[in-house]
């Protein structure tokens, strides 16, 4: 676990340097994630650039490249020494050089160089977004493969906590950078992977925005808007678990300083530091961030990002072997805000990687960090396929029921997509109940090993049942380390993608059918 170790000694070092980015040099300059190097979001969507400058200057902005540009003059606030333009939209490509120069002040300009337009992405999280690519299965390899993808750009967040919403990063660990092996070692793996398999498919600029902390809570990355939403915004932990963790530290300090920043989307994985903290408020805390996030990019950003921004995130893979009641499988549940699958209609415009089928036993790094970052992220890139760039014909999701029905000795469960299946006896649990009440963790549940199964049908054994008993509801995979890697039992037969794990009350004698959501399912039905 030195990993772990490492992070939170690290942290300490910086809940030092808390305070706002200072303004009151008078020099004109961009704020601290513009950079050489860097990807502005592309057309349709407008860029926002923003900066320091001389009180009362105006600054013109220019941009020459393949397309050339140049910005009404934008007054510095004598207030607080900022300046903003909204560029016009710029198709995906490059480089471009961007100037903010003063038009009253002699000498007071500055350039960014090897600028690309492009779909942009924050990344944020715990450990498992943290993870660098060096540390990954086949770290080497990827790491020779970095310069082949000269425009994939990445930027890391530096690690900081503040009380209040700063306007701007205390600091950067990693600039703007072109990928090498060098640069992109300490860079995160899923945020790096994400981008260069999404790059293969769009063929144009893709930026990436590291914003992370391991061991931290989805509490600290939320504003007070969106804790108040779930009743969390007065309930802070004990004081020997503040630092990182605390109410909207991190938000304050590296969400909100990004807000005016123009992006395409986000993508997430945490969960793990919830699984023994406020893990029941998860269904409502985590939909809540992802809103407010939305809201909050929308409107910093002059209305350029979308309201309804792509949102994809990692649903929690493993970490105890041999684990029933650690809090895993409820935050996996919770992730989706307990419906199992994404998109939802609490949970719009979502796509999600499922990932318990990926356990690492022998990670030097702790079995809670996998090193197989790969299929993390190529599961995200699908995701962000369909739902991001609407791509028809693919299918992101693995199989889910579809339609359940109880008989007295068996239980039928159709799914959604032709499955391949392998035995099991216990990743499948029954709740028995002498009426179709309603069940949960703590009631009682029996293995349901599968008897029978088609391209689309398992049939459980409900032998476990008392002749006096209903089966009562399903669940599937409720567990901290449901199987090994990639032996699952379930699968979709043509994606290859693990159904995700699913707790279902079955309500009636006469089973269940899942609810059509309109914005689910667009190539399965």
């Amino acid at each position: 676990m030195l990993f772990i170790v490492s992070l939170s000694l690290f942290s300490y070092i910086v809940l030092s340097q808390q305070g706002p980015w200072p303004c009151e040099d008078g020099n004109v300059r961009f704020a601290s994630y513009y950079g050489d190097h860097m990807v502005l979001q592309k057309s349709p969507e407008k860029a926002v650039l923003w900066g320091c400058g001389p009180p009362g200057a105006d600054i013109i902005v220019y941009v020459l490249g393949p397309t050339k540009q140049q910005t009404e003059p934008a007054t510095v606030s004598k207030e607080t020494g900022m300046w903003r333009v909204t560029l016009d939209p710029v198709e995906a490509g490059g480089p471009y050089s961007i100037t903010a120069a003063s038009t009253n002040f002699i000498n007071t300009s500055i350039t960014l160089k090897d600028v690309l337009f492009g779909d942009v992405w924050v990344c944020g999280g715990q450990s498992n977004m943290l993870f660098e690519v060096s540390q990954i299965f086949n770290a080497s390899e990827e790491l020779a493969l970095a310069s082949k993808y000269p425009h994939v750009r990445f930027f890391m967040a530096g690690l900081n906590v503040s009380d209040t919403e700063l306007t701007d990063l205390i600091s950067v660990s990693i600039p703007w950078s072109v990928p090498n092996k060098v640069a992109l070692a300490p860079f995160s793996a899923v945020c790096w992977l994400f981008g260069r398999y999404l790059y293969e498919t769009l063929q144009y600029p893709v930026g990436l925005v590291e914003s992370c902390w391991g061991g931290t809570d989805v509490e600290a990355w939320s504003s007070q808007r969106a804790l108040k939403q779930c009743g969390l915004a007065e309930m802070q932990r004990d004081q020997n678990f503040l630092g990182p963790r605390a109410n909207s530290v991190l938000w304050n300090a590296m969400i909100h300083p990004l807000l005016k920043m123009t992006i395409k989307g986000a993508i997430w994985y945490q969960g793990e530091a919830n699984t023994n903290y406020h893990t029941d408020s998860y269904n409502c805390s985590f939909p809540a961030m992802i809103d407010d996030w939305r809201a909050a990019f929308h409107k910093g950003s002059e209305n350029q990002t979308a309201l309804d921004f792509p949102f994809g995130f990692v649903q929690l893979s493993t970490d105890k072997r041999y684990s029933t009641d650690d809090g895993f499988a409820e935050i996996r549940w919770h992730q989706t805000a307990d419906y199992g699958y994404v998109p939802n209609f609490r949970m719009k415009k979502t796509f999600m990687a499922v990932a318990l089928d990926l356990p690492d036993a022998e990670s030097p790094y702790g079995t809670i960090h996998p090193r197989d970052k790969q299929d993390v992220a190529y599961r995200l890139t699908l995701g962000a396929q369909v739902v991001a760039y609407n791509q028809v014909g693919l299918t992101c999701d693995g199989p889910f029921p579809f339609f359940i029905l109880p008989h007295k000795m068996f239980v039928n469960i159709m799914f959604d997509q032709t499955i391949s299946v392998s035995p099991s006896e216990d990743i499948f649990e029954i709740c028995c109940s002498a009426t179709m009440s309603m069940c949960g963790p703590g009631s009682k549940w029996v293995s349901a090993p599968i008897k029978n199964w088609d391209s689309t049908t398992i049939q459980l054994s409900a032998d476990s049942c008392s002749s006096l008993d209903v089966v009562a509801a399903v669940r599937y995979a409720w567990r901290d380390w449901p199987c090994d890697f990639k032996a699952c039992p379930i699968y979709g037969s043509k994606t290859s993608l693990p159904a995700p794990p699913f707790m279902i009350n079955l309500k009636s004698s006469s089973g269940w059918t899942r609810p059509i959501t309109p914005d689910h399912w667009p190539t399965k039905l």
